[in-house]
């Protein structure tokens, strides 16, 4: 598709006109259209993908805005040349997020007097808020849509997503729902609440120890909740996605409820003169709103599950341990096939990310993907969240770099990975500029901190490496990850971004430095790391955190300048790729055990 086709493509003109003929019917200038659904999940069901369908943009975070004359795309710098790949810029301006603003952007391009609609249930206050804020600069209005206009004219819509919710064993959950549902409830109580409403899928998928499948890549039931202080819930989901097993797991002391329910039950609260929890973070405006016209005093916070799901237990970091040489086992694998096929020139990246997709597809208590496979060659390891097209992606050829970007779901885990190989001989730059990101991921891997650190305060330990050498990039270094739920998991992280969350014990999160030169390359080393207990020195006033690497794979020696290295960071390496091979070596077939031992050799070793 070019980058500045003359018209828009007949579908979107339709769709276009049609949505903006229903505006108008409806008394309405225009319509804000997110990239969310009522959960504001990282992956929606195909029944919420209203920006998809309306400009062709599938990226994973974006928000459009249509008035009568114009219409605007915003995303971030991850998708710029996505968006302009996949959406007609005759039909749609496409705008940086971060340097125009959906809502300046409102207050400049909304005509006085227009009122432009927002659907409640797709937006959080402060968005909802920012609207208004400009829709008062401009001299209009913000309207707060009873339906969304868009699904009127969407005449093929599919229909919202029935898969069956499964009870999460203990063996993998590690704690009885009912001694978490206690364990939150006394802390609602010690606070004077009455309630917490929990709209984040994964909070109420931990707390009731459930998974279900109603989004791709991570095992989510859609569905709300309300958590009260007496240790009781109120389930609202679809009751055609439980089963017998379910209901017996789920017990008397959760209620259920079709989700149609939720609104009576928000304004049986407000009646009540409640005190409820919400997180402004993620519960759509339009529940706040019921909330509080009902008389309930909602009060912004934290959603309770959040902390404790993001600190494992001592079963679900067993599970991890386990899942990990798991995985590590079927990318030491695929790592070996891929030095022997690639150099021939003959695989190209989807080909090479379905088969590590078989190698993990073999092993014990796998689900599925975490999340697409990022498999970049040359140029395209150099775009962050690099897709692999359906048709035509690139071959791997002599002289590439190939950054590869996956993970797995596992009923006792989930995985994320990033390694960067070279195909055939590197060039001195790269092999230079891998061990600048190399350092960084060293130099965070051994980090030992105060407790009470947070992610941020340790972000730079990732950088000083390329920041020494005039370089960065522009991703964070961290990110949580769940226990057979997200990839990516709040409230921890590790980014230049505040981040008030201290790190605790349990806490699983990413380690992934990286350097991206457009057009020619990119670079990311990526392990998972738990947060555990220190050994604290002699005199030591404060006790002491650090990391426990979980991830096993080896990085590879044929990018690594061994000067480059200090003898702390040869030290951390070797001890690294011992370990690998010592937990994954009894675990593969006896020619790709003899691959990793050559892999894994101390880094001094010719």
């Amino acid at each position: 598709m070019p980058d500045h086709p003359a018209a828009p493509a007949p579908a979107m003109a339709e769709r276009l006109a049609a949505l903006r003929a229903e505006l108008a019917r409806r008394g309405l200038d225009g319509f804000v259209v997110p990239r969310a659904d009522e959960h504001q999940g990282e992956y929606v069901p195909p029944s919420a993908q209203r920006l998809a369908w309306l400009t062709g943009f599938t990226g994973s975070a974006g928000i459009a805005v249509v008035l009568r004359q114009r219409a605007a795309l915003f995303t971030d710098g991850r998708y710029t040349l996505q968006a302009r790949q996949e959406v007609e810029a005759a039909a749609f301006e496409l705008l940086h997020i971060g340097e125009q603003p959906p809502a300046r952007w409102v207050g400049e391009a909304l005509p006085a007097g227009s009122r432009l609609g927002v659907d409640p249930w797709l937006h959080v206050g402060e968005q909802i808020e920012a609207f208004r804020a400009a829709c008062a600069r401009a001299g209009g209005e913000l309207v707060a849509c009873a339906d969304n206009p868009l699904d009127a004219v969407w005449t093929d819509r599919p229909a919202p997503p029935l898969a069956p919710l499964a009870v999460h064993p203990l063996d993998f959950a590690g704690k009885a729902a009912a001694d978490k549902r206690a364990e939150l409830a006394q802390g609602l109580a010690a606070e004077r609440l009455d309630a917490a409403v929990l709209t984040d899928p994964a909070a109420i998928a931990w707390l009731l120890n459930l998974r279900g499948g109603d989004v791709a890549y991570t095992p989510l039931p859609l569905a709300f909740a309300l958590l009260h202080a007496d240790a009781t819930v109120d389930l609202f989901v679809d009751p055609r996605k439980l089963s017998s097993e379910v209901e017996a797991h789920l017990g008397a002391a959760v209620r259920r409820h079709p989700p149609a329910a939720l609104s009576a039950a928000l304004e049986e609260l407000g009646r009540a003169g409640k005190r409820v929890r919400f997180d402004p973070q993620q519960a759509p405006a339009a529940v706040v709103e019921r909330l509080r016209a009902a008389g309930a005093r909602a009060e912004p916070g934290a959603d309770p599950c959040a902390l404790p799901k993001a600190c494992k237990n001592p079963v679900e970091l067993a599970g991890s341990r386990a899942a990990h040489r798991r995985d590590g086992a079927a990318l030491v694998r695929f790592f070996a096939w891929l030095e022997r096929e690639a150099p021939a020139g003959r695989l190209d990246e989807g080909a090479a990310a379905a088969v590590l997709e078989e190698f993990r597809r073999a092993g014990l208590h796998f689900r599925g993907l975490s999340f697409p496979t990022i498999a970049g060659a040359g140029p395209n390891g150099a775009i962050v969240h690099y897709h692999v097209p359906d048709i035509g992606s690139r071959r791997l050829e002599p002289g590439q770099l190939f950054l590869v970007d996956s993970g797995a779901q596992y009923l006792d885990a989930t995985t994320d990975i990033t390694r960067t190989v070279a195909i055939g001989p590197a060039g001195a730059e790269e092999r230079q500029r891998f061990t600048l990101v190399l350092k960084g991921h060293i130099g965070l891997a051994a980090a030992v901190f105060p407790a009470g650190t947070t992610g941020s305060q340790l972000d730079v330990l990732a950088r000083r490496p390329l920041w020494a050498a005039g370089l960065d990039f522009d991703h964070g270094t961290g990110h949580g990850v769940g226990s057979y739920l997200s990839v990516h998991e709040g409230p921890q992280r590790i980014s230049k971004l505040g981040s008030t969350v201290a790190l605790k014990p349990g806490m699983i999160l990413s380690n992934e430095p990286g350097y991206y030169k457009a057009g020619a390359y990119g670079i990311r080393l990526e392990n998972l790391v738990a947060v555990v207990e220190a050994k604290a020195p002699p005199g030591a006033e404060r006790p002491l955190l650090g990391f426990e690497t979980l991830t096993l794979a080896p990085f590879d020696r044929a990018l690594i300048v061994p000067d480059m290295l200090d003898e702390a960071e040869i030290a951390w390496l070797d001890a690294y790729h011992a370990r690998v091979a010592a937990e994954i070596g009894p675990l593969v077939e006896p020619d790709t055990r003899a691959w990793l031992a050559a892999a894994t050799r101390p880094i001094r070793q010719p």
